[in-house]
């Protein structure tokens, strides 16, 4: 079995989550890690981690400064600093320390931890992965299993995006040593969401509103799974009910409009512009009310949305293939070659803009074009009956009559009826075709 849905399956069999708080990411406590101070230690120690308890921060410096001038290897002292830095935002010292604390004792497990944190607050995780990666393979001492689960949390969140696999791993391993959270659960939910398994999703989120029915995320990622599971009725029950509950909610009520208008409802352009009255400069809603709009045929009000969102950001190649679909709908051609054009030179792997640039080009009498286009689209799309249409009349338009009779058969065969009037037109092509000079 895949190991995200083992994963979900797991959390069926679990008691009900921790009440817990929102995951902490400094670093450990050095009370909570470093165990008594050894009979040797200096005075300065002592009287550091002492203000440490109290969170006095200066007294806890300037101690740990006069001791590590004398003793500048002492792990524990650097660690202390380093911990003292973080927590003054102190960054950079704050690492340097941590690192110097590791150099001093490879095996320190807080040390690592703290530091990979420490990292991937910073958005560094290509550095963070491997020190977190160490702290789990560390034995953690006084410091317990739940902070050796933080580190195993931690990589879960980072390998989340690139490995959800891994991902999954990361976190069963963090409930091997600690109980489940709900943040566990919201977690495990978005890796299976990375991974496209919608339907585990959808179980952890509903795990999640078992326990907690206003949970503003559980609703709106069991939303988001249902959506993605193109179940739009049992998704508009979810989500009129949130709503409800938060009716200023805009990723809610986002959601909902985009469930009323896959189910092609009336009520998704009044709530999607009210939606966007209240926020104009929100890029997304009006992504969406154009999109919209297009598809209710209001295409001067879609336009205008469209070119609204390109005079902030005029290179956004995926406005400019929706105003260039909405243009098509328009029989504008040329405007809509020239804007598929554009959008192809600005992102050449925008399998989408090769569609359009080849169809607006078939219609603008381009063949040459059309070809360029089919090409590059095939590099990131299979073909479909459309297009062997447009590869057969353009070459049809060269006067290039192997090829044009070829894709005219290929486009018949994959037709299957389903394109009458292009179908009589292929046939008759291919009598002609046929004919000897």
């Amino acid at each position: 079995m895949h190991r995200i849905a083992c994963l979900i399956l797991l959390f069926a069999t679990l008691p009900a989550p921790a009440q817990d708080a929102a995951q902490p990411t400094a670093a450990p406590a050095p009370s909570a890690v470093a165990g008594a101070a050894p009979q040797a230690a200096a005075q300065q120690i002592a009287d550091a981690e002492a203000a440490i308890g109290k969170s006095d921060w200066k007294s806890a410096r300037t101690s740990l400064d006069l001791y590590l001038a004398q003793n500048p290897a002492d792990a524990r002292a650097l660690f202390d600093a380093g911990y003292v830095a973080d927590a003054q935002d102190r960054l950079a010292d704050a690492e340097s320390l941590y690192r110097r604390a590791i150099d001093a004792n490879p095996k320190s497990f807080e040390a690592h931890l703290s530091l990979g944190l420490l990292l991937a607050r910073q958005g560094n995780t290509d550095d963070a992965r491997p020190e977190l990666a160490v702290a789990t393979q560390l034995d953690p001492n006084d410091a317990g299993p739940a902070l050796k689960a933080r580190a195993w949390r931690a990589l879960a969140r980072i390998d989340r995006e690139d490995d959800p696999d891994e991902a999954s791993n990361d976190l069963l391993e963090a409930l091997k040593l600690s109980q489940e959270t709900t943040a566990d659960t919201l977690l495990a939910a978005g890796i299976a969401d990375q991974a496209g398994e919608f339907e585990a999703e959808a179980a952890a989120y509903r795990r999640v509103l078992a326990r907690d029915a206003n949970n503003a995320d559980a609703s709106t990622g069991l939303a988001h799974a249902l959506i993605a599971l193109k179940r739009y009725p049992e998704a508009e029950a979810l989500l009129r009910g949130a709503v409800e509950r938060s009716p200023g909610d805009p990723a809610l009520t986002a959601q909902l409009a985009t469930v009323l208008a896959a189910q092609d409802k009336a009520e998704a352009i009044p709530l999607l512009q009210k939606l966007h009255d209240a926020h104009p400069q929100d890029p997304a809603i009006t992504r969406m009310l154009a999109s919209v709009l297009a598809v209710g045929g209001d295409y001067a009000a879609s336009d205008h949305l469209y070119v609204t969102l390109l005079s902030a950001t005029p290179n956004d190649p995926a406005v400019l293939v929706a105003l260039g679909q909405n243009l098509v709908r328009q029989l504008r051609y040329a405007d809509a070659f020239a804007t598929f054009n554009k959008a192809t030179e600005l992102d050449p792997a925008n399998a989408d803009g090769w569609s359009g640039l080849a169809f607006a080009a078939s219609r603008s009498g381009q063949p040459a074009v059309t070809l360029h286009a089919l090409t590059m689209r095939s590099k990131y799309l299979p073909e479909v009956p459309t297009t062997y249409f447009l590869w057969a009349t353009a070459y049809d338009n060269l006067h290039q009559k192997e090829q044009a009779a070829s894709y005219y058969k290929q486009f018949l065969e994959s037709a299957a009826g389903k394109f009458p009037d292009q179908e009589w037109q292929a046939r008759q092509r291919l009598k002609l075709l046929s004919n000897k000079p």
